[in-house]
């Protein structure tokens, strides 16, 4: 009998043989801010620019050229881009953002020899791994797995969730949208509150309260829960108030907040079965962590009957690295092989 070599199946998920050329630059692009650092080699600390606000620029490329590129004579050969959005594609529209990633027209007019486009939550589940214990706080019990899978979830512009996977020797960022899973009322207290919710075609989602923009929508709900007319319409006045005491519906609703953040964190660590930790970013848990009701938010996430003793065992971190994600495009850009990042329809070359 003829024998035959079976062909090699392609691998999209596979960087084991990738290297990027350097100088490096990385770039974190959120729905409200950019980030931006350069990193000259794989044993370098990255150069940092400043942070700036994306409404203040009228595209990626002008800010990359203006704010990066005119203020330095390092000329970045790569960059590595995490972007609030869907990475599938040559055009990349962001999700809560104008403006639109063109990974050939940067290739052409910026000069990089290569452009790597990940999502911003696999940027921060990259983090995870990166980031060492002083950047972390435990909220509540339980114990990491060191080797086991983790969840990142975090409440920013909008709602931000990653998985991490651990498996073959290589950790595997599996990014989504998470955030617009289901959120629905437990509660008579519940029930009444989300009577006047705000919805997006019948649903309330976890996005539609877990975020900045949902927290107002929280707020709001509250209040008219309350017989009270709403007095705020920014994140940052009812958090304020919240913090103060002055405001009873800004109090609730902070507390609120906590507890459903705990609701969708323990059915994402179910999911995933994130023994390895859930893991709290983005902006809004770092400007509500020093009066953030722990308490309240561990024994929702812990509310998993019939597997409550299994989330009780799953620790719960606050990242409080203020460039997170920057840690974890850092860590790839060095060891793309530390990472089962796909790269299919995600990488561009000269």
């Amino acid at each position: 009998r003829r024998k035959t070599r079976k062909k090699p199946m392609p691998s999209s998920s596979s960087t084991s043989h990738f290297v990027l050329p350097f100088p490096i630059l990385i770039a974190d692009v959120g729905g409200t801010n950019a980030r931006f650092s350069i990193l000259i080699d794989a044993n370098a600390e990255p150069k940092a620019f400043t942070t700036i606000r994306t409404r203040d620029f009228p595209t990626l490329d002008t800010a990359i050229q203006s704010h990066v590129l005119d203020q330095t004579s390092l000329m970045p050969r790569s960059a590595v881009l995490a972007v609030a959005g869907p990475t599938d594609g040559d055009t990349i529209d962001l999700t809560n953002n104008d403006w639109v990633v063109h990974p050939r027209r940067m290739i052409e007019e910026l000069g990089f020899d290569d452009v790597v486009v990940l999502n911003d939550y696999e940027a921060q589940a990259l983090a995870v791994v990166a980031l060492d214990e002083g950047n972390l706080q435990q909220i509540g019990g339980g114990e990491r797995d060191p080797g086991a899978n983790r969840v990142v979830i975090g409440p920013g512009t909008g709602l931000g969730v990653a998985g991490l996977v651990h498996a073959a020797l290589t950790w595997i960022p599996v990014a989504g949208e998470g955030g617009h899973v289901d959120l629905g009322p437990q509660t008579d207290r519940d029930a009444e509150i989300f009577a006047h919710l705000e919805r997006i075609e019948g649903r309330v989602s976890g996005e539609q309260v877990l975020c900045g923009s949902g927290m107002v929508n929280l707020y709001r709900a509250v209040a008219r829960a309350n017989g009270n007319e709403p007095r705020f319409s920014d994140p940052s006045e009812v958090s304020q108030a919240a913090e103060q005491k002055a405001d009873p519906d800004a109090v609730e609703t902070l507390d609120l907040f906590a507890e459903y953040l705990g609701r969708v964190a323990g059915d994402l660590a179910l999911v995933f079965m994130a023994r390895g930790g859930v893991y709290l970013t983005g902006g809004i848990t770092l400007k509500i962590l020093p009066f953030f009701n722990a308490e309240r938010f561990r024994t929702a996430f812990e509310n998993k009957a019939p597997h409550g003793e299994l989330v009780g065992a799953i620790p719960t971190y606050a990242v409080l690295h203020d460039r997170a994600p920057m840690e974890g495009l850092a860590a790839y850009a060095r060891t793309p092989s530390r990472f089962g990042v796909s790269l299919e329809n995600r990488h561009w070359t000269r």
